[in-house]
């Protein structure tokens, strides 16, 4: 009789479990905010923050400080060479060996400073309407509606947070630009605000805004519904192109004032209605119908666009030195606000002067470069979320309205 060897299988391995990568968390979460006002301003008293990101797929296989030059604009090259080699910039968790390290796939950046708010305006965000499920205010322009990029205590979920406690979580349900100003819905819970969302999604809601624009705008209704694209996300550059998405707006001029002086353009108060909801859609529409709003540090900018700031203009051949001459106007949007702050008559010569530039001082403690106090005109532009209405869809018809900003009232003469 013969023997067979049977081999037993080998269990199964037991699946070795990775730990995600270490990150560092901000060294403090200073309650109460650190606010003050002063001159004008809501400001902020510097503090440690950790910021921790993911490595994007654009990164995989590049060196440490060459994203950092490419991708961050808000400290010079020499800062972030320096915080790679003290240790204030890790990944997952560790100091690397030198600004060189190749960053890949599943990494975890972590960037510790000392960090430097840009101001805002003091005008308190005002309260239109509240209720157990929503409130209605009234943005001041220049704040910004989420932490993003150089502002995190200075956004409106944030001073909303610090005005009625930490545990508050506000869920904003529409978009408004930082430069914008008015109508914007702030839910309560997550139900209020899925709700009034997917009402804003579905165009149930009508929304009506006021822009201060160049030139005389024609008579009439005049419609445009030139599709938009996203040319640079980092920028916040968008411009009209055929394979972009589809949007469309109607305008209709209220009133026109004729110019003053050989400088001057003159100026008009036009009514914009957006039927779509992409982003810069009002701005991008008026500068591609020759007419951009009067101070708009992007699309009224003659260094970028050239003299005729982009009217009519669909084409991709020029966008690379647009992106180019952009950059290289500033880290900002307000940082470029000077250059169109010139052919502004709202814009006093004081103001003109006054804007937010390197002072030649450093902080103290981090040695980080610092900034003046911005402008008047730095602070928003002349557009305004006037009103939003709803007459149908879901739930009873409603409608809220934003008292008109100071620039509106002058040149409607109310």
């Amino acid at each position: 009789m013969s023997v067979a060897v049977v081999e037993q299988p080998l269990p199964p391995q037991a699946e070795v479990f990775q730990p995600p990568p270490r990150v560092v968390t901000p060294p403090c979460d200073p309650w109460p905010r650190p606010y003050y006002l002063e001159g004008g301003l809501r400001r902020v008293l510097p503090y440690h923050f950790t910021y921790n990101t993911n490595c994007k797929q654009r990164w995989r296989g590049r060196e440490l400080l060459d994203i950092f030059a490419s991708e961050f604009r808000d400290r010079p090259l020499d800062y972030y060479e320096d915080a790679i080699r003290r240790g204030m910039v890790v990944v997952n968790g560790k100091p690397v060996p030198s600004p060189s390290t190749v960053v890949h796939n599943g990494d975890v950046i972590s960037h510790t400073l000392h960090r430097h708010e840009p101001p805002v305006t003091a005008q308190p965000i005002r309260i239109i309407h509240e209720d157990e499920d929503l409130i209605v205010i009234d943005k001041p322009a220049g704040v910004p509606v989420h932490p993003a990029g150089r502002y995190n205590y200075n956004s409106v979920i944030e001073i909303l947070r610090a005005e009625r406690g930490h545990n508050w979580n506000p869920l904003p349900c529409n978009r408004l630009d930082r430069l914008t100003s008015g109508v914007m819905f702030i839910g309560k819970h997550a139900r209020a605000a899925e709700a009034l969302s997917r009402q804003i999604m579905v165009r149930d809601v009508s929304k009506e805004y006021l822009a201060r624009v160049r030139g005389e705008f024609p008579e009439g209704e005049v419609e445009c519904d030139q599709p938009i694209l996203a040319i640079s996300p980092k920028l916040g550059l968008n411009r009209v192109r055929a394979n972009g998405k589809e949007a469309r707006t109607v305008f209709r001029r209220l009133v026109y004032s004729p110019p003053t002086s050989s400088k001057d353009t003159g100026y008009s108060i036009v009514r914009c209605l957006p039927l779509t909801g992409r982003t810069h859609q009002i701005r991008v529409h008026l500068q591609y119908l020759g007419h951009p709003i009067a101070n708009d540090p992007i699309y009224s900018n003659a260094r970028v666009f050239g003299p005729d700031l982009g009217r009519a203009d669909s084409s991709a051949e020029a966008d690379e030195d647009i992106i180019t001459r952009l950059s290289r106007m500033g880290k900002s949007e307000a940082a470029v606000s000077a250059a169109v702050a010139f052919h502004d008559d709202m814009v006093n010569d004081y103001e003109r002067k006054k804007a937010e530039k390197l002072t030649g001082e450093l902080c103290e403690v981090c040695q980080t470069p610092l900034y003046s106090d911005p402008g008047e005109h730095e602070l928003g532009i002349y557009l305004h979320a006037k009103r939003y209405s709803c007459e149908s869809g879901e739930g009873k018809s409603w409608a809220f309205e934003a008292p008109l900003p100071d620039w509106a009232q002058l040149c409607l003469g109310r």
